[in-house]
């Protein structure tokens, strides 16, 4: 591809922000050779922890360009408490990045890169809208129910990882149809955004594997029994790209014991390092 740079894309409030400094801090650590900016969408982010966020960035040689987003290109959204206006952005980001920008990759922040990313964005999309994976490795069972459950023939993609084609995107998505199938099926979704995307974009969507590219990190014995013994951990050191902690228990949190806990804990502590850098250097007196 011409542009060797890789553009991630992410959503969160502030409370995000410690886990999307590991998560990011991981990234650029494990895909080296290539550089990396990051597009933030979010609506409420105070100033004062966007420069502190935007100084860590620079630490890692990454741009930082954050966006806020205008509440009147909502209007016509469902919003409430279970459809918070936060959880069109990815799915809208085709309309709410620069036209400059032709691909993206979005990331969740409960994400741990722990090999190259530059195979999963150079990915060729043969003609498809995005790139996700469906955790039918550990959990084919649950993926059988939500294609009944959404009436859809493909499996059922996990929206924590996608690669977008924002070219694509600008004239195949349509914020109306969204907005308009949220207002009529707002009650029957479960997980809505990713129910959103599954039923209006999964067929557009490429699959890819989520033993690489979007690792459930819950579920180490379930891929080691579905794989006959091969994804073992040494197999997943050396060709997991993303480890991806789905669920309510987070690997931040103190009593999280889970398998990689300990490997989560260490970029953790070069994050948090490279953060209290950034305070010293702030809090110098000019």
């Amino acid at each position: 591809m011409s542009d060797q740079t890789i553009h991630l894309l992410v959503t969160f409030d502030t409370n995000y922000i410690p886990p999307f400094q590991t998560m990011l801090t991981s990234a650029v650590q494990n895909t080296p050779g290539r550089k990396f900016h990051v597009w933030l969408l979010h609506s409420a982010i105070p100033q004062e922890d966007l420069t502190r966020l935007s100084g860590f960035c620079q630490t890692l040689g990454v741009p930082l360009t954050p966006l806020v987003m205008d509440r009147r290109l909502f209007a016509d959204a469902p919003i409430s408490n279970q459809y918070p206006q936060e959880m069109y952005y990815r799915l809208l980001a085709p309309h709410l990045l620069p036209s400059s920008l032709h691909r993206v990759l979005y990331l969740d922040p409960d994400i741990l890169v722990i090999n190259p990313l530059t195979p999963l964005w150079e990915t060729e999309l043969q003609g498809n809208l995005f790139a996700a994976a469906s955790h039918t490795t550990v959990n084919d069972l649950v993926n059988g129910i939500n294609r009944i459950r959404l009436k859809t023939d493909q499996d059922y993609y996990n929206t924590g990882v996608l690669l977008m084609d924002l070219d694509r995107g600008r004239t195949d998505i349509h914020p109306q149809e969204i907005f308009q199938h949220v207002q009529e099926h707002g009650s029957e979704l479960l997980l809505p955004d990713q129910d959103v995307f599954n039923t209006l974009y999964g067929a557009k969507t490429l699959w890819i594997d989520d033993a690489l590219w979007n690792y459930d990190a819950r579920y180490y014995p379930g891929y080691l029994l579905r794989s006959n013994g091969a994804y073992h951990m040494d197999w997943v050191m050396q060709n997991t790209a993303i480890l991806h902690f789905c669920g309510k228990r987070k690997p931040w949190k103190k009593t999280y014991t889970g398998r990689f806990a300990t490997l989560y804990k260490h970029y953790n502590v070069l994050a948090h390092r490279n953060a209290e850098a950034i305070s010293s250097v702030s809090s110098i007196p000019k």
